[in-house]
Parts: C-alpha cells; structure tokens; sequence
C-alpha cells in the first residue's frame, strides 16, 4: 500500500534541510549577492540555477569539487555530458597548451579541422560534417538545412524534448524557441506519432529527435519507435535527425549504431570537443553539400569560432587517445552496473525510486511505475527530487537537482559505493515519503 504523504511534514524537511544548506554556506551566499547585481538571478546558465542559491565551485580536480566555502563533492553532474574526461585531464590539457603554441584565432584554415572532422567523420559514420561552437547551433543549423532540402517549413520535436536553449521542449516550448513552425511527436507513442507525421507530410520537413531523451530524465527511445520514424520519414521524403549531442557518447558510434537507424543528419556537441566549446552537424552528402561555398547559391553558415584551434586539438585527442571505442564501451559498462546496482538497491528496500538511462547517462527519479516519456517523469514530487539534492550535497555528492547524471571516465568503485550508501540512508531517514 502506498503512504500517503502528509504535504505539510514534507514541506517542514525541505525547509530544514534548505535552513542547513544555506547556513554551511555563508561565502556562497555572498557571492550570489554579487552575482545578483550583474547578472538577472546572479546567472548566465539557467541549467546551473537552484533555489535558494547554487553552489559555486573553487577548485575542480579529477572527480570532485570544491566550492567557495570549502566543501568537497563528488561530481556526478559531469558538465551535463561535457566532462566525461574528468577535471584538467592531462592528455587534454597537453592538447590545450599545444594549440596556443600554435596560435589562436587564425582568421583562416588549418591543418588541425581537416584531421578532427576525419576522426568526427569516421568515429559517428557522416559522409560531411560541419563544426559550431554548441549543440544549439548545431541544431539550429540542421534544422535549417532540413528545411532547405525538403523546401517545407515545419519541424516535429518531440513532447519532453530539448535540442539546445533556442529549442527547449521539455515543459513544453519556450518563449525563447526560434520561430519555428511545430508539430508535436508524442515521444514512444508509436501510433499517435504515425498519425502525426501522416498528417502533416506535405509540410513537415523534419522529425528531430534525441535518441534517449536527456533533459527529460533519461529515457531511452523504444526500438519499435524509431523504426516507425524511419520507416515513415524514408517514405514521405522528410529528415530524420537525431540529435546525439549527449548520446553519442553511450556507443562507440553513437546510439544511433547501437540502434542499427541510421538517420539522415545528426547533431553532435559537448565532451566531442575535449572540454571547450564545440558543437557539429554532420550526415548524407546531398543534404550538407548545400554548404559548399564553391557552388551557386550555397547556404551560408558562419561562425567566427567554428574551427578554433583549442577545441580543434583538444577534441581530437578526446576521441582519438582517451576516450577511444575500447574506453567508451567500458565506461558505459560500469553505467550499466551502477543503475542495475541501485535500482536492485530500491527495490530492496521497497523504496518508490529508480534509475533510468542507458549507459554512462543516467537520472534518479522518486518515483514508481514505467516510465517511458518525459510525461511519466514529469509525476515525480518536485519536493523529494529537491530533498535528495540537499541530502546528497550534504554528504558530499553532487548531481542536477533533476537527478541527472553524466558519469566521467575517472568516477570508480568508491564513489559509486558512496552514492549506494548516501541513498540508502536516504530511504531509512525519509521512508514514509519513499
């Protein structure tokens, strides 16, 4: 039988463990009073925001931080997808200091963006590739060039999607989305969004979609799904994009290998780029070779940053030396483990919470039943996602306040132990609300 949870008992434990939160913190909370007079919010990154401030890093090393008032974390947030080499890598930093001898801002083209867009070409299978400087743009350009190809103006994201800051679906549009024109796909609703697509065929001219759904807690794409997508999209003459800005890093090739669809463009960003800012679209000839400069009428693309030499080498020697095909399999292994480990943990205790993702890419949701879109998660009480945040902040762990969390290269065997145990503890002092 299910407890009912008394709103008001919870309410009081979130105060409290807010009251603690802010009294261990008093340098962080000054410093958000700074930050507040520059900045709306004292933020420039809506994703790293959390009431009644967040924490703000000092020092980050390996696998852990340390804030501002000298507090040590273990980082499981793992730069949302981008720090999978850990902190100050040294085959990273290396690359880094080599591309300032080399020099910076060209103002040309070199030798080292032909060398990484061969490694990005023949890692993720793209007959072209094109580099931007974040997964947004990468997006935005594919979407563009979808809409080029096909001369239709309507793009289908999907319900609980996000595909950057200008493409944020995840509660549904932003005021802030690019004026584009939407049709909704239901997310692993392989008949609603068959209908969809048929529907809308004379003008939609892209489906996009993350293969696991990231921002929206990690939920994987069904198989059944995304041989629909293909199915249709290969029929009606409309682009399937994938957007593996964070997923390809769950397969030597991406998800989209893992899955055996190959979609006719896909996005990449984040850890690609060795740490810097980086973000590629890339697939079939015909679709990218409208950005041929050479021919008439070529489809602009600019971008005074696009082929920097720092994200260039860096990213090259990510994917080539460190997180080779060999080390990505075996972290995603260990992924693997740690959410059998802990869902086996819950289920121990008869606690109502689970981990879903694939791989190196997963979420903590306090919650029970299927889930299988962004809509399932969504059910979750908001209050006990924020008192776990607090719990596992105050015993040295940190992850997204949506229970996120992008496993680096170096996290290990002790500290997946500690997130065992923090959790465990979790479930005993909190158990009539899990």
């Amino acid at each position: 039988m299910i407890p009912v949870i008394d709103p008001a008992e919870l309410d009081r434990l979130l105060s409290a463990a807010v009251a603690n939160f802010v009294a261990r913190r008093p340098k962080t909370a000054a410093m958000h009073e700074r930050a507040k007079a520059v900045m709306p919010g004292g933020n420039t990154r809506t994703v790293l925001f959390s009431q009644p401030f967040p924490i703000r890093v000092a020092k980050a090393e390996g696998c852990r931080l340390t804030d501002v008032d000298g507090h040590e974390y273990v980082d499981y947030v793992g730069e949302y997808s981008a720090g999978i080499y850990g902190h100050s890598h040294p085959k990273i930093t290396a690359a880094v200091q080599s591309a300032t001898g080399q020099g910076l801002n060209m103002g040309a083209q070199h030798e080292q963006e032909v060398t990484f867009a061969e490694a990005v070409t023949s890692r993720f299978a793209l007959e072209r590739v094109r580099f931007t400087n974040s997964g947004t743009e990468a997006n935005m350009m594919a979407l563009a060039a979808a809409r080029n190809f096909t001369g239709k103006p309507a793009i289908m994201p999907m319900e609980g999607g996000y595909h950057g800051g200008t493409l944020y679906f995840t509660h549904g549009a932003s005021p802030v989305n690019a004026p584009f024109e939407c049709v909704m796909g239901k997310y692993n609703d392989v008949e609603a969004t068959r209908k969809l697509i048929t529907d809308n065929a004379q003008r939609l001219a892209v489906v996009i979609l993350e293969p696991m759904l990231g921002g929206g807690g990690c939920i994987p794409a069904s198989m059944e799904f995304l041989g629909m997508l293909s199915e249709e999209c290969g029929k009606l003459g409309i682009v399937l994009i994938f957007d593996e800005v964070m997923t390809s890093r769950l397969h030597p090739g991406g998800l989209a290998a893992k899955t055996d669809v190959t979609p006719d463009l896909k996005t990449l960003g984040k850890y690609i780029g060795g740490g810097m800012s980086f973000g590629a679209f890339g697939g079939r000839a015909e679709i990218m070779d409208q950005f041929d400069p050479s021919r008439p009428k070529a489809l602009p693309h600019a971008g005074t940053f696009n082929n920097n030499t720092l994200t260039m080498m860096a990213g090259y020697v990510g994917i080539t030396e460190v997180f080779t095909p060999e080390a990505c399999v075996a972290l995603n292994e260990r992924g693997e483990a740690l959410k059998a480990r802990l869902n086996t943990m819950f289920m121990k205790h008869q606690a109502r919470m689970q981990v879903t993702g694939v791989g190196s890419l997963l979420t903590l949701h306090p919650i029970g039943g299927n889930i299988r879109s962004a809509e399932d998660a969504a059910k979750a009480d908001g209050r006990l996602k924020r008192l776990i945040y607090f719990h596992l902040l105050d015993e040295g762990i940190y992850l997204a306040e949506r229970g996120f969390m992008a496993l680096s290269l170096i996290l290990a065997g002790q500290e997946f132990d500690a997130l065992e145990a923090s959790l465990a503890r979790f479930i005993a002092k909190y158990r009539a609300f899990v």
